[in-house]
């Protein structure tokens, strides 16, 4: 399995026998264009989390014309703008999904902004989380004690949720976002200390990968922990 890092909160991941897209924004390093050309038989499965313009954009529709594709999308987004000649699956909070292309199956957790999050099963058993914009969303430094308590409860349901369902993730991709100040990284190490999780890559970090990489502050209930910090930059998991 190789990982690769578009921007923001996207990433290619392919296998053998699928090509992956989570939250396609923008692709500043032409990366996904090089992987399409270099697997032209593969298909592709392309996740938006939500409709947010650093999630979503609709150039998908037009990328990977000379590959199956099949398009897994959060129902926040308008149907209208979805070509109807496409293979579309719609998704909210709870739905599950399978025999998608490369054997793969799919279920959506909540968000604790809009959309949903994404758990991807391959056929070998491995998991693959995708945050989207699921996080403990709280200023610590300029939000009241209700107000960093309430974001703390949201975030703590969804992922009661996650962990009741998976003992063991082997790839989270989580926001962590240091515009949030001083406890940017709570919601990603709750979420490393309730589930197991084999390979974690930070996201959704605005640029800031110095203070997102900081893992021995937050990341050391993971088994590894990666920083691709730049569009284009990769590595291959085992």
């Amino acid at each position: 399995m190789k990982v690769t890092y578009l921007d923001n909160s996207g990433f290619v991941i392919t296998t053998d026998k699928v090509i992956m897209v989570f939250d396609y924004y923008r692709d500043p390093s032409h990366s996904l264009n090089h992987i399409l050309g270099n697997m032209p038989e593969t298909p592709v499965v392309f996740f938006a989390s939500h409709r947010h313009p650093d999630h979503y954009n609709p150039d998908i529709y037009e990328i990977a014309q000379n590959h199956r594709r099949v398009y897994v999308l959060s129902n926040d987004i308008p149907a209208m703008k979805v070509p109807s000649t496409l293979e579309v699956q719609g998704m909210s909070k709870g739905d599950y999904v399978e025999n998608l292309p490369g054997g793969l199956s799919v279920k959506a957790y909540g968000s604790t902004d809009e959309g949903v999050s994404y758990l991807v099963t391959l056929p070998d058993g491995r998991k693959i989380f995708h945050g989207g914009d699921l996080n403990n969303w709280h200023w610590q430094d300029e939000s009241t004690f209700k107000e960093v308590e309430a974001a703390n409860v949201a975030f703590t349901k969804i992922l009661n949720r996650i962990a009741e369902d998976n003992a063991e993730i082997f790839l989270a991709m989580l926001a962590v976002d240091p515009r949030q100040g001083s406890d940017f990284a709570r919601g990603a190490r709750q979420f490393l200390d309730r589930v197991k999780v084999d390979n974690f890559i930070p996201m959704h970090f605005n640029g800031r990968s110095d203070e997102a990489c900081q893992f021995a502050d937050y990341a050391s209930a993971a088994g590894h922990s990666y920083c691709l910090a730049s569009p284009g930059h990769s590595l291959d998991l085992k």
